[in-house]
């Protein structure tokens, strides 16, 4: 329940009155020195209830009556709009020198611009009374379920989806939880415009379409002073981090600082479909400059306009990153790696995954997911992970990634070594088959799927040699799935499994129609991003969506609620596990795959919980006693988005 609060920022020479003078009211900066006597001394009059952040060293709350509150609200006390102009602000020239300084109330108009506060005409009429919003609203009073339709029925007017992205990002700077409340109520169709595929739109045109930042930019300006920055976001309690560098996001490549759009997006949906709450996420961009063209001369490009930086000044700075944030937000703070290109991303998971909790979702997330509609698949196709085939068609972040937990979780079903279950998976890269004869030229992660066989250059030919039941695409390259390979899938496959996993739309490697009519309706068939069913020879087929969104959110509230220090392998296997059982014989009457998006809190939920239980089972969990229902505990936590009432 929250009460009105006074927020005064007061200048330096701004006569502080009775008690408040001799406490020698200012604020604190690093080193716990005083400012000089030019900054601002920032004031909270505390009425009746608290506010959030107080005691951050931000300012003093102190307790104030009601006569030395409206002293300082006399218009004669005010600026901007006030009867003297006593710091001479609005005579002020644009080269002079002006602190800034408000008076706000977190009650009434302010109320109305806090987007975790604001109701719109959901204020009740006792809530526009007891907190000065008569006349601020029309008359009206409407339900937030209301607001909901009428909000969903503005949306669908809109053609492009970018134009339903800008529209999405305005209502969560407008109104949090009601945001929150459309997502959850209707993500399969808000899922595909905040995020993949109409996200990769919005990172590429962000420079024009940036109103206000909504999230930290930590560039090379910011190097040798990281933490003060992190200590400029409001929030304290923060549990996860989502971070980019820009340089590989999803199939569109180096996008340098405006890839902000992928970690806003992706904490988005640990929101709604993993109920963390949206004030203890934090998106992260690492601005290190970009080697794309076409935005370093963009006018309204909004990052460095440098070529990337590389080597040593790479890794000091993003080593600064993590022991800034670690020192902040503690041992149990989640920082997910995010669009990173293939040379850093394996190695930053690698250096920093035994001091720090990181996960990062393109290899790791990927390859949950794809696992567990592997697993869910050998319903339709029988067999065990280790009697089948595969062949990826790329070899980077996600292909490698997918392929080692196959590798794992086929040696944890049989007891065969490692390296003997690596040898039913191939890779084609750009090259052509994966091969021992050209390991010395291979890069560190791909050595591991170099089998000896004769080289072969194109994919057809892999598929015709290696005749493998399952075909996955990870290449980030358009169309690469062509009549002849899915032809020749079907040929030697009575029900080919086909995972077309490439973001966005247009860089999948085949349609759902034409592995549909190609394989002549026996494909079982999922992607990376949303495609319509299809209608072949009088059946119609739904497919699924390989979405990472269905492991990321659970996974990462599992690790929260059990206080994890450290991500462990078995911790995915746990994660796809918990997924391939949400998939019910009506899913795969109709061919899927994956369970509906529709029930994504309740999946989210119990993927939260497996994960816990073996954090708990690997001796990784500090939060102590474990609660007796995992998935129950896991529910009870999840932010509601339905609106608070105000006293």
């Amino acid at each position: 329940m929250l009460s009105p609060c006074v927020l005064f920022s007061l200048p330096s020479s701004f006569p502080l009155f009775g008690e408040q003078k001799c406490r020698g009211v200012g604020t604190r900066s690093r080193g716990s020195q005083w400012r000089g006597a030019a900054a601002a001394r920032p004031v909270l009059v505390r009425c009746g209830g608290g506010r959030r952040g107080e005691g951050n060293g931000r300012g003093m709350a102190m307790e104030s009556t009601h006569e030395e509150v409206e002293e300082l609200m006399n218009p004669k006390n005010t600026v901007g709009g006030g009867v003297e102009d006593t710091y001479g602000e609005d005579r002020a020239t644009e080269d002079q020198l002006v602190t800034p300084w408000t008076v706000s109330v977190a009650s009434g108009y302010s109320m109305l611009r806090d987007p975790r506060h604001n109701k719109g005409l959901a204020f009740t009429e006792k809530e526009r009374d007891s907190h000065y919003l008569r006349g601020l609203l029309p008359p009206a009073v409407v339900s937030q379920e209301l607001q909901e339709k009428k909000l969903m029925h503005n949306l669908r007017q809109y053609k492009v989806p970018l134009q339903r992205y800008m529209a999405m990002m305005d209502l969560q700077e407008r109104n949090e939880r009601l945001f929150y409340k459309l997502l959850i109520d209707n993500v399969e169709e808000l899922l595909p415009v905040v995020y993949t595929p109409t996200v990769g739109e919005a990172c590429q045109k962000y420079g024009s379409i940036f109103g206000r930042p909504q999230g930290l930019y930590v560039s090379l300006k910011e190097k040798g002073k990281i933490l003060e920055v992190l200590r400029n976001w409001p929030e304290r309690n923060i549990q996860v981090i989502v971070v980019t560098d820009g340089e590989r996001i999803l199939g569109l490549g180096d996008l340098g600082c405006q890839g902000m759009g992928i970690p806003v997006g992706k904490l988005s949906l640990y929101t709604a479909l993993g109920g963390l709450r949206p004030s203890a996420c934090l998106p992260v961009t690492i601005d290190v400059g970009t080697n794309n063209e076409q935005l370093l001369n963009d006018e309204f490009y909004i990052g460095l306009r440098q070529r990337r930086a590389t080597g040593q000044e790479y890794a000091d700075l993003l080593h600064e990153f993590m022991c800034a944030v670690k020192q902040n937000y503690g041992e149990k703070v989640l920082i997910q790696f995010e669009d990173f290109a293939n040379h850093n991303a394996f190695d930053l998971l690698a250096k920093y995954s035994k001091t720090h909790l990181v996960f990062n979702d393109d290899i790791q997330g990927t390859a949950s997911v794809v696992l567990a509609g592997l697993v869910a698949a050998l319903n339709l196709v029988g067999g065990t992970l280790a009697e089948h085939t595969y062949l990826f068609l790329g070899a980077g972040e996600a292909g490698t990634g997918i392929a080692e937990l196959i590798a794992l979780e086929m040696s944890r079903q049989t007891s065969a070594p490692i390296e003997e279950c690596r040898k039913k998976i191939w890779l084609v890269d750009s090259k052509g088959l994966i091969v021992s004869s050209r390991k010395e030229s291979l890069q560190h992660f791909k050595k591991p799927w170099a089998h000896e066989h004769e080289p072969i250059k194109n994919l057809l030919g892999a598929v015709q040699a290696i005749k493998p039941t399952v075909l996955i695409g990870t290449s980030g390259v358009g169309r690469t799935f062509t009549k002849d390979v899915v032809e020749a899938m079907a040929s030697f496959n009575k029900r080919p499994i086909i995972l077309s996993l490439s973001n966005p739309t247009s860089q999948s490697e085949c349609t759902a129609e034409e592995a549909y009519t190609w394989s002549k309706g026996r494909a079982i068939f999922a992607s990376g991003s949303p495609f319509d069913p299809v209608e072949y020879e009088g059946k119609i087929f739904v497919p699924g969506q390989a979405n990472n969104a269905y492991i990321f959110p659970g996974f990462g509230l599992g690790l929260v609620i059990s206080g994890a220090i450290r991500v462990h392998d078995d911790m995915l296997l746990a994660a796809s596990e918990a997924l391939a059982q949400q998939v019910t014989q009506e899913n795969f009457d109709k061919g899927l795959i994956y369970p509906p998006f529709t029930n994504i809190r309740k999946i989210s939920a119990k993927i939260a919980a497996n994960v816990a239980a073996k954090a708990y089972e690997l001796g990784l969990a500090s939060r102590l006693p474990r609660p007796e229902n995992l998935v129950k505990y896991a529910e009870s936590c999840m932010y509601s988005p339905h609106y608070r009432s105000y006293r």
